[in-house]
């Protein structure tokens, strides 16, 4: 069954990706009583990085952002894969953004909002959330953007 959340999203045109399976010796979430924690999810779409390379040599704010759409997107597929249904998330507490750019980059915050936008867009109040966008040298697989989450749930 498709949630009235999952319909949003791909209205959207970031319709749910299958969760991520981890690749090394991690657990793609946890969960402790009513709070989910994510691994860092990478903006895969269909399997594939959407964007490879660093913000200010390769990649402007706009690609940066669409990364972080779809880091989002994949932290809401590992929320349904713990939950069943993400309808059980009552509010994202935090999320934190990591962005990977060169040592002058410095709208990590900017590209943050893509992810924060499609939060607010698809949970409205409940994707409210507390927010650190961090610069990094190199993340995985070259991906520009790496997104985990708390997420208070049912």
């Amino acid at each position: 069954m498709t949630s009235a959340i999952e319909k949003h999203l791909t209205e959207l045109g970031v319709p749910l990706p299958e969760p991520a399976r981890s690749v090394a010796n991690y657990l793609p979430y946890t969960r402790s009583g009513n709070l989910l924690r994510t691994s860092g999810q990478l903006p895969l779409r269909d399997g594939a990085l959407v964007a490879t390379g660093l913000l200010g040599q390769n990649l402007d704010v706009p690609t940066g952002q669409l990364a972080a759409r779809w880091c989002a997107a994949n932290v809401l597929a590992q929320a349904k894969s713990a939950l069943g249904d993400l309808s059980r998330i009552q509010q994202l507490l935090k999320i934190t953004v990591f962005v990977a750019g060169i040592p002058e980059f410095n709208e990590h915050h900017l590209v943050a909002n893509g992810a924060s936008d499609l939060f607010v867009e698809v949970l409205g109040e409940a994707g409210e959330h507390a927010r650190s966008a961090v610069g990094v040298a190199a993340l995985p697989m070259r991906a520009p953007v790496e997104i985990e989450a708390v997420i208070a749930c049912a």
